[in-house]
C-alpha cells in the first residue's frame, strides 16, 4: 500500500503551474478513507482570463505547427504518461477509489488514445472538387475550430479528458480544462507528460473551481469556439443551451441508462461474466455501465443465481489493495442515492437477493446488489443508478425486450447476448443505442465511435468522426491564377 505523496494540484496556464489569484482552495478526500488528503486550487474570473488570453496565443502557435510536429509532441506525451502510469494510477485510487489496476489501465487506455489521435491527425484531408467552369479551381479545406472549453467528471479522471483533449491537439485546437475538482491530480498528471513532452505555452491549461461560475463564463466567452462536456443529462441540456446561445460547436456526452439483453439462445455463463463485470466496473459509476438485465424467461433462474455468486464474490475494499476488485464510491452523494434507489425497489415489493447496504462506518463503501421481482415502474428501470445496483427483469419475447430497452430516453449503450444470426440482425437493426456490444465486453477503443443518441448526447468521442467536432469546413474557389 505505500503510495507516493498525493500532491496539492495548482492551476495550469501557459505551461505554469499557478496558485489562484485570491489563495482559495479546496478539499481533496481519499473516499476510501473519508480524509483530506490534499487540495485544489479554486479559479476565480482573474484565473479564467489569463487562461483565456493563453489559450488564444496557443491557438495561434499551434494552429501553424505542422500535423506531423503536432504528432511527434503527443507521442512524446504518450511515451512520458507510460513511463508514469503507475505512480499515475496511485495518485487516481487514493482520489477516486477505483481499484489501482482499474486506474493503471485507464491511464494506459490513454496513452493509447493520444497516439492513435497523433497518428489520425496525419489523415485531417481536404478535396479538389471538379469545377463546372474550366478556368476555376475549387478546394475544401479543413481547419481548426479554434480555442476548446472542456468540461469533465470524476468517474474517469483521465480517460474523460484524453479523449478530447487528443482530439483536440490532433486538429490543431488548444484546449482549456475544467476537470473535477474531486479528482484534480491524475489530470494535472496528464497535463505535465505534455508540457514536459514541449507542448507550447498556452496550448494546453487546466483549471478547477466552482463548476457553474466556470461554465457560464467560459461557454459565451468569444476566445472559445468549442465546447466539449461529460456528465449528467440535466445538466447537458443547460450548457448546450448555453452554448447554442452563442452559436459554440457542442460536443455532449451524457447519461445512459444500458440494457443487457439476454436472449433464450445465450450462453448464460458468458452473460454472467461479461455484464457482470461491466456493472461492477469502477463500482457502477460507468456511463456505459448496465442496470436493466433483461432476460428470457427461461433463463432468469439460471442467470440469477450465477448473477448473484458473482456479486458476492466481489473483494469490496480500500483500491489500493492489491485484493480489492470494488472499490468505494466517489463521494457521499453516492451514498445517498444507492440508499434511495434500494429504498424505492423494496416499497415496490423487489427482492433485493444480495447487498442493498451501505458497508462499514469509514469511506463511501456499498456492497454490490442485485434485485429482482420489480416493475419497470421502480426508479431503478428509470434513473441511472450510478452504483453497483442491478435489476433483473423476465421477458418472453425479444421484441418484448428490444421495447423496453428503447422505452427510456436513453440512448448511449447497450449489451445483448445471443447465438443466432437472425436474432443479431434484429438487435442490430432495433435496439437504441450509440453503441451496442453483442456476446462481448464493451471496447471503446479509440478508433470507434464514442457516443449516444437521444437524450444521451451528440457528437462522438473515438474514431474520425471525433476529429470531425474540432473542424470547419471552408469551400475555396479560384479564377484567374
Amino acid at each position: 500500500m505505500s503510495t507516493p505523496n498525493y500532491p496539492d494540484t495548482r492551476l495550469l496556464i501557459d505551461n505554469v503551474w499557478v496558485d489562484a489569484a485570491d489563495g482559495r482552495v479546496l478539499n481533496v478526500l481519499n473516499p476510501a478513507t473519508g480524509q483530506v488528503i490534499g487540495h485544489v486550487a479554486h479559479a476565480g474570473r482573474p484565473d479564467l482570463d489569463r487562461a483565456l488570453a493563453a489559450a488564444q496565443r496557443g491557438f495561434e502557435v499551434w494552429r501553424a505547427s505542422s500535423a506531423h510536429e503536432r504528432a511527434a509532441v503527443m507521442r512524446r506525451a504518450a511515451s512520458l504518461l507510460r513511463e508514469r502510469a503507475d505512480d499515475v494510477a496511485r495518485l487516481m485510487t487514493q482520489e477516486q477509489g477505483k481499484p489501482v489496476a482499474e486506474a493503471r489501465a485507464e491511464t494506459l487506455a490513454a496513452v493509447s488514445i493520444i497516439e492513435w489521435f497523433a497518428d489520425e491527425g496525419l489523415r485531417v484531408y481536404g478535396r479538389l472538387v471538379p469545377s463546372r467552369n474550366p478556368a476555376a479551381q475549387q478546394l475544401v479545406l479543413k481547419e481548426p475550430v479554434g480555442p476548446v472549453a472542456a468540461f469533465t467528471p470524476w468517474n474517469f479522471p483521465i480517460n474523460q479528458v484524453v479523449r478530447k483533449l487528443a482530439a483536440a491537439l490532433a486538429t490543431g485546437c488548444s484546449f482549456l480544462c475544467k476537470a473535477p475538482e474531486e479528482t484534480p491530480a491524475s489530470p494535472a498528471a496528464l497535463m505535465q507528460a505534455f508540457v514536459d513532452a514541449g507542448i507550447p505555452a498556452g496550448v494546453i491549461g487546466l483549471v478547477y473551481g466552482d463548476p457553474a461560475e466556470i461554465s457560464s463564463y467560459l461557454i459565451p466567452h468569444p476566445v472559445i469556439r468549442k465546447v466539449t462536456f461529460t456528465g449528467s443529462t440535466a445538466v447537458g441540456k443547460q450548457l448546450a443551451a448555453l452554448a447554442g446561445a452563442h452559436m459554440k460547436r457542442v460536443t455532449m456526452e451524457l447519461g445512459g441508462h444500458a440494457p443487457v439483453i439476454v436472449a433464450e439462445d445465450a450462453d448464460v455463463a458468458l452473460a454472467v461474466k461479461v455484464a457482470g463485470r461491466a456493472k461492477f466496473r469502477n463500482a457502477g459509476q460507468v456511463c456505459i455501465s448496465p442496470t436493466r438485465y433483461l432476460v428470457h424467461r427461461s433463463l432468469v433462474d439460471e442467470f440469477t443465481r450465477a448473477f448473484v455468486q458473482q456479486a458476492e464474490s466481489m473483494r469490496l475494499g480500500n483500491g489500493l489493495e492489491e485484493a480489492t476488485t470494488l472499490g468505494p464510491l466517489a463521494n457521499a452523494r453516492r451514498l445517498t442515492a444507492m440508499d434511495q434507489v434500494v429504498a424505492d425497489a423494496r416499497q415496490r415489493g423487489g427482492d433485493v437477493l444480495t447487498g442493498g447496504h451501505r458497508v462499514g462506518d469509514v469511506g463511501n463503501f456499498f456492497a454490490p446488489t442485485v434485485i429482482a421481482g420489480l416493475t419497470t415502474e421502480a426508479d431503478l428501470f428509470n434513473n441511472e443508478p450510478f452504483g453497483p445496483v442491478a435489476g433483473i427483469l423476465p421477458f418472453d419475447r425479444l421484441e418484448d425486450a428490444i421495447t423496453e430497452a428503447n422505452r427510456l430516453s436513453y440512448g448511449l449503450a447497450a449489451y445483448a447476448f445471443t447465438r443466432s444470426f437472425k436474432n443479431v440482425r434484429l438487435l442490430s437493426d432495433r435496439v437504441e443505442a450509440g453503441m451496442l456490444w453483442i456476446n462481448q465486453p464493451s471496447t471503446p477503443s479509440a478508433e470507434l465511435p464514442f457516443g449516444g443518441i437521444k437524450d444521451s448526447g451528440y457528437g462522438t468521442e473515438g474514431g474520425p468522426e471525433a476529429l470531425e467536432g474540432y473542424l470547419n469546413t471552408k469551400t475555396v474557389s479560384v479564377v484567374g491564377v
